[in-house]
């Protein structure tokens, strides 16, 4: 856990606040639909449950959700806890992927649905939650480490051929 520091909070923070937001919401709001608007015709809260993926895909069917999640969940831990020390805006793009298939993987698992709130009206956005969220950082961050300007030039190390040269 030491060589990937910023995955692992990031991946617990995120997975924290996700499953803490989603009990505020199912402790505080009495029935389904539910909503509390905090910017009239922008932004409300919204208590709704998703069988499916984002924005409600494969609603119908998404018991294989549940089982991509756990893939996704653990590939991404043993891919962590096994690798050498990663660049800080890979450590963010994994970390939030993590935190999102961990918090939206354990609600499908436990309740065979996740809990959405968030609600962008001045969009009509579907209503999503932090774990979308988190997925979606870290979709943004992996793809960010691929332009020229983010990738770190890598010298080699003694005993090590330069990959520039031809074996």
């Amino acid at each position: 856990m030491k060589k990937n520091r910023l995955f692992w909070l990031v991946a617990i923070l995120g997975f924290i606040l996700d499953q803490g937001t989603k009990l505020w919401v199912v402790q505080s709001f009495s029935e389904i639909g539910e909503t509390i608007e905090l910017i009239p015709n922008i932004f409300h809260f919204t208590y709704v449950i998703n069988t499916g993926a984002a924005f409600s895909l494969f609603a119908e069917n998404g018991e294989w959700l549940r089982w991509l999640s756990l893939a996704v969940t653990i590939g991404l831990i043993l891919f962590a806890w096994f690798s050498p020390r990663l660049p800080k805006l890979e450590q963010l793009g994994y970390g939030f992927v993590l935190a999102g298939a961990a918090g939206n993987g354990l609600d499908r698992f436990l309740f065979g649905y996740v809990v959405d709130f968030l609600d962008f009206r001045l969009i009509q956005f579907p209503i999503f939650n932090l774990a979308d969220i988190c997925i979606n950082f870290g979709i943004f961050f992996l793809i960010i480490t691929n332009f020229p300007v983010f990738q770190r030039s890598r010298r080699p190390r003694n005993g090590e051929q330069d990959s520039n040269e031809q074996s």
